[in-house]
């Protein structure tokens, strides 16, 4: 399963094992580079040549977890927490006399993404780090991309949770919509994600694949805060308007 985790560095480093050579591609801030390939072993230890594909570009990396052959937001906790790093430590702010006597703030660090979740408002080590592994999902959704071929695109069960009961596409067997306080609203969100990175940002060309407005989607993605900012955050490298 293809991944994409968000970030700006400076470079591209591109990888080629296996009587391959190593590559730099330092980015320019014209209009993103044409999308390069990185071809790398399998991890899954099965001893076939299966490859993992690596895609480059100005604003993403794609990689593939290969260990498990899922995407993250499909492990259980057990599972995304042994890929985690998790450090705990001291912190001021209210909970009384008792709060700084030991660490029982967590911090999460994702190794496969390097994304890096916290928790610290409970003395309870045990529910500091659920939260953050709560907040960690949350964080993957928004900055883990799958790739999307649009030409044979179907919408996930995860995403049609999510859309109104108006969309066209949603039957009557996905059940009431999911909102943003379900914790099954960061696989949506995650689907949705992926669906507008394919379309570079057009709310109106998501719509499309949808079964829904142009409005009815921009309100989707306004119900939640993190979600908006995410593609406003795309649009913006686009030079399209924010969503309002």
């Amino acid at each position: 399963m293809a991944l994409k985790t968000l970030f700006k560095p400076s470079f591209i480093l591109t990888l080629r094992l296996n009587k391959t050579s190593i590559s730099h591609f330092p980015f320019c801030h014209s209009p993103p580079p044409t999308r390069i390939p990185i071809s790398l072993p399998s991890t899954s230890g099965t001893g076939n040549n299966t490859r993992t594909h690596i895609w480059c570009s100005k604003y993403t990396t794609t990689a593939i977890d290969g260990s498990s052959g899922k995407g993250y937001l499909d492990l259980t906790d057990e599972e995304l927490m042994r890929q985690c790093e998790m450090g705990t430590f001291k912190t001021s702010g209210p909970g009384g006399q008792h709060r700084n006597k030991r660490e029982s703030a967590v911090r999460l660090k994702h190794l496969p993404t390097g994304i890096i979740a916290q928790a610290s408002e409970d003395r309870s080590q045990h529910k500091n780090r659920a939260s953050a592994l709560n907040r960690l999902r949350s964080l993957i959704a928004l900055k883990v991309r799958k790739t999307v071929d649009l030409d044979a695109y179907s919408p996930p069960r995860e995403l049609l949770q999510i859309l109104p009961p108006k969309s066209s596409i949603r039957g009557s067997e996905i059940g009431p919509q999911i909102g943003p306080n379900n914790p099954k609203f960061a696989l949506g969100m995650q689907a949705l994600l992926d669906l507008i990175f394919a379309v570079e940002g057009s709310v109106s060309e998501a719509a499309k694949y949808l079964g829904l407005s142009t409005g009815a989607v921009s309100r989707l993605i306004l119900s939640d805060d993190s979600l908006r900012i995410e593609v406003n955050d795309l649009r913006a490298s686009k030079g399209m308007k924010p969503l309002k």
